[in-house]
């Protein structure tokens, strides 16, 4: 396994201004408009028509302006190009074999990245069924998510944890919130104690309310298990287009979030790297329940305004909660936060607004969930959302009626009533029942 030791000189692959060895160039946008004034300001020269002047004034001001911005743009190119050509790839190079817990829709799409980034890497993927097991080992595909693309050849389906773990050198864990810890207690005795976790999952266990930051060093019995979240607005459809994507990557060890980084960075993948573990996972679990509530306030017909007001709501709330927590401000405004709550509120693609959609729209949750062939991660979340308000004395009127409407204690007209309802000097003045 590539040891960890070896990170410490790496420069991370999505470098903050603080690490770039040299500063991207900056030039202020300045509009044309404002410069034909200021020129036309100017005193006219003696026997000249001022306006005409003016007018030549701007022209000329145009074109310095548009070539002043095409310099400082050929300038961040050429900056971005000298970067990349001394950015190393040690990681990737040293890397023989991942493994991936899971055969979901986004463990396939990850380790599809990840299987054509390397040929000669193993991407061994740990499956529960055996059928499917067999398909993607015959004919490289995984039927049930992704019947329409071929997988690498270079990945392998195992129904065996030992097969699957033998020589990681890392794992990307992509098991549902609510099975992984069971799940790694199964497999633990296959787990190595350097092996780095590369957490996909998003949620919170429903009746501890850990995070898989937690969930998964305690399964294993080992508290120093290397431990990252990777999460960031990513449909996984999208990744196996290789269409441009952008997510976060955060870890307590720095030099392991660059690591991770090198790992996973490609032409279609952006990696950032952070160190607000929690906040990037909180803001994940979160966000699922927000969806659903968007999903509602589409199924129910409410109109943008509403949906618009609702989602600035549920904002704040995990803003509030998050912060109580010990995450960062900056995470929640970043790609892991206000991106993914973007994406997963407003796209259908996503099985937690889908949820509320029908929700709203007069479907029993019952017959929802039995329909779904995929986890929504944020119905099971929902149900810790009550909890965490009153260990942190954090008032969440909007993700709290989410939590109610799944438990069947309010119907969506009602929740929606509810908050209308609720003193119009503050939504954060919400009364628990």
């Amino acid at each position: 396994m590539a040891s960890l030791h070896s990170y410490s000189s790496l420069s991370p692959l999505s470098p903050s201004p603080d690490h770039c060895p040299i500063k991207p160039p900056f030039i202020p946008f300045v509009s044309r408009t404002v410069a034909v004034l200021n020129l036309g300001s100017a005193p006219a020269e003696e026997g000249k028509n001022p306006i005409s002047s003016a007018v030549s004034g701007g022209r000329e001001g145009g074109r310095d302006q548009r070539r002043a911005v095409r310099i400082a743009w050929e300038k961040l190119v050429r900056w971005s190009r000298s970067w990349r050509s001394k950015a190393r790839s040690d990681v990737l190079e040293q890397t023989k074999k991942v493994a991936v817990l899971g055969g979901g829709s986004f463990g396939t799409a990850m380790a599809a990245h990840l299987a054509g980034k390397k040929a000669e890497m193993e991407v061994a993927m740990l499956v529960r069924d055996e059928q499917c097991c067999h398909l993607i080992n015959e004919t490289h595909h995984n039927c049930k998510y992704f019947p329409d693309f071929k997988l690498p050849d270079n990945v392998v389906a195992t129904t065996s944890p030992k097969d699957a773990l033998l020589g990681a050198d890392f794992c990307l864990h992509a098991v549902p919130v609510q099975f992984s810890s069971s799940f790694l207690e199964g497999i633990s005795w296959h787990v190595d104690p350097n092996l780095p976790f590369i957490s996909l999952s998003k949620g919170l266990e429903l009746n501890t309310l850990r995070m898989m930051s937690q969930i998964i060093p305690q399964a294993l019995k080992n508290p120093r298990q290397p431990f990252i979240v990777l999460s960031g607005p990513s449909f996984a459809v999208e990744l196996m287009k290789k269409l441009p994507t952008a997510m976060v990557a955060a870890s307590k060890d720095k030099k392991l979030a660059n690591a991770v980084q090198q790992l996973l960075a490609s032409p279609n993948l952006r990696i950032s790297s952070s160190s607000d573990v929690t906040g990037v996972e909180i803001t994940g679990a979160l966000k699922n329940v927000l969806a659903i509530a968007a999903g509602i306030v589409e199924g129910m017909n409410l109109g943008n305004n509403c949906m618009a007001a609702l989602v600035a709501q549920g904002c704040s709330e995990i803003r509030w909660l998050a912060t109580k927590m010990g995450a960062k401000p900056t995470t929640l405004t970043g790609l892991s936060g206000s991106g993914d709550i973007m994406l997963t509120c407003f796209v259908n693609l996503s099985r937690n607004r889908t949820v509320g959609l029908r929700l709203g729209s007069g479907e029993r949750l019952e017959d929802i969930l039995n329909s779904m062939n995929q986890v929504a991660e944020g119905v099971s979340t929902a149900g810790a959302v009550i909890a965490l308000a009153q260990k942190y004395h954090v008032k969440m009127p909007v993700l709290t009626a989410v939590a109610r409407i799944i438990d069947n204690e309010l119907t969506p007209k009602k929740a929606v009533m509810e908050l209308m309802s609720l003193p119009q000097e503050s939504l954060g003045g919400f009364i628990r029942k």
